[in-house]
């Protein structure tokens, strides 16, 4: 198993190799809420990685690897039996889009963080994705620059684990 390390000062460590990330708008926190803006802490299993196909060939890993589409999406909304799944488009509740007119979500790695099962509230759609390029901090999930991530894809299998740390 592999163990891959988020630091609250935005960095991202596995084997010996070090790279920028980006965090949520409110840095990080340990009581994660919907809506707050911040990357939870904790040890979070990849799940599996989504990509999309007109943008870029499948990834290079041992993880599982779905396309995302156009009419893909997650449920965000607490109130919703759906919540914090990803659903089909148009869908009755808040939902985010997967497939983004930006390249953020042109790489996702979703994590297993409020999954199994998800809890209202306790927030959604947390994931490894690609960077914004001018900087921008997340909604709450982990970022990094798409070679970055393509390269750390080579390296991980099923098992791995994302470890966001308050230190």
């Amino acid at each position: 198993m592999m163990r891959i390390d988020v630091s609250a000062d935005g960095w991202l460590s596995w084997t010996g190799r070090r790279v920028a990330c980006r965090l949520g708008r409110s840095g990080i926190i340990v009581d994660k809420r919907e809506g707050d803006g911040a990357t939870p802490v904790g040890a979070w299993p990849l799940r599996r990685v989504l990509y999309r196909p007109d943008r870029l060939p499948r990834p290079v890993t041992e993880l599982p690897v779905a396309e995302i589409c156009p009419a893909d999406g997650w449920c965000d909304d607490p109130a919703h039996p759906d919540y914090n799944r990803p659903v089909g488009l148009p869908h009755p509740a808040r939902c985010e889009k997967m497939w983004r007119d930006d390249h953020l979500y042109d790489v996702v790695v979703v994590l297993g963080h409020n999954d199994d099962p998800p809890l209202a509230g306790l927030g959604s759609a947390i994931f490894l994705h690609v960077a914004d390029p001018g900087g921008k901090p997340t909604e709450g999930c982990v970022a990094v620059a798409l070679p970055d991530l393509l390269e750390l894809l080579a390296d991980c299998r099923p098992g791995d684990l994302l470890v966001v740390s308050a230190l």
